[in-house]
């Protein structure tokens, strides 16, 4: 058998759902997901699947926070993944809210008392949606005995102890960071790093896992061809780079990248993919992962 042949013959892998590191277009698993979605999912095919500036970054905001703008309507075959290479600019916008709210708060307050606004702030500014995200997969991967009983949990409503530690354990990691970090500079520079890089890794879980519903962002949403999600994840290295130390970026960079793939491969083990809620658990993981990172090179 040649190596032809073993790339594009039947896929003989007994997978219990699609590897992210599969790119075999014949895998059996894939295509009845494809049709379990109805018909297939849209997919950002490069440059001409892209939004332009302007109305991608409108489509982006408008997704990703409840701020009040006008989101562009999309044309027939486009989706939300065309507008994903500018998910770092809304990071950040929402980083820029928390560190005004910060610096104005510090000027009478203590620092935890300033940091707890500014993480309030950013949560209002995105209707806590990664947030909810983070609490559902904890509750889900955490209480869940297989499969279809993970994506149930994750898909009520309720909040369960395991959902509810992880809302704690994040919010205070967040606000002590940013409570040790003192100074309005570091905690601005801080804040916009960390929220970008937690966006830039949207994109990326969505490369390269597929979902696992046939409703909600994750499937909704499209697929970003491979050059979106690179470009997304470019464009955070740059912002980090412009607001951090190069010490304290290449640390953030590397912490959000790690806790990117290591949650990204604990989605594949757990549910065989991405949901709306893994995404939204990615951008709270990454974005703590950052901010510890550059307070223990402060």
């Amino acid at each position: 058998m040649t190596l032809l042949t073993r790339i594009t013959g039947p896929c003989r892998s007994r997978c219990r759902w699609p590897s992210p590191l599969c790119r075999k277009p014949n895998c059996p698993l894939k295509a009845e997901m494809t049709e379990a979605g109805g018909g297939g999912i849209s997919v950002d095919t490069g440059h001409s699947g892209r939004l332009s500036f302007f109305d991608g970054l409108r489509l982006a905001i408008g997704c990703l926070t409840r701020l009040p703008i006008a989101v562009p309507s999309l044309s027939a075959g486009g989706s939300l993944a065309g507008a994903m290479h500018l998910f770092p600019l809304v990071g950040v916008l929402v980083g820029a809210i928390g560190s005004a709210v910060y610096g104005l708060a510090a000027i009478g307050l203590p620092p935890a008392l300033a940091a707890l606004l500014a993480v309030a702030a950013t949560a209002l500014a995105t209707g806590a949606m990664h947030e909810d995200g983070l609490s559902d997969v904890a509750d889900g991967f955490g209480g869940g005995a297989d499969r279809d009983r993970k994506l149930a949990i994750m898909k009520d409503s309720r909040l369960g102890s395991y959902g509810a530690l992880a809302l704690v354990l994040g919010l205070s990691l967040r606000v002590g960071a940013l409570a040790s970090l003192g100074a309005p500079a570091a905690v601005a520079g801080a804040l916009i790093a960390s929220h970008a890089l937690g966006r830039a890794a949207i994109p990326l879980v969505m490369q390269g896992l597929m979902p696992v519903r046939t409703g909600g962002l994750g499937a909704t949403a499209g697929q970003p061809s491979p050059s979106t999600a690179g470009i997304a994840a470019t464009l955070a290295l740059i912002i980090v780079a412009m607001v951090l130390p190069a010490g304290a970026a290449f640390a953030a960079a590397l912490a959000a990248t790690a806790a990117t793939f290591v949650l990204g491969a604990v989605a594949w083990r757990q549910i065989g993919g991405q949901t709306g809620d893994v995404l939204g658990a990615v951008e709270q993981v990454s974005e703590i992962a950052a901010l510890l990172a550059i307070v223990a090179l402060q």
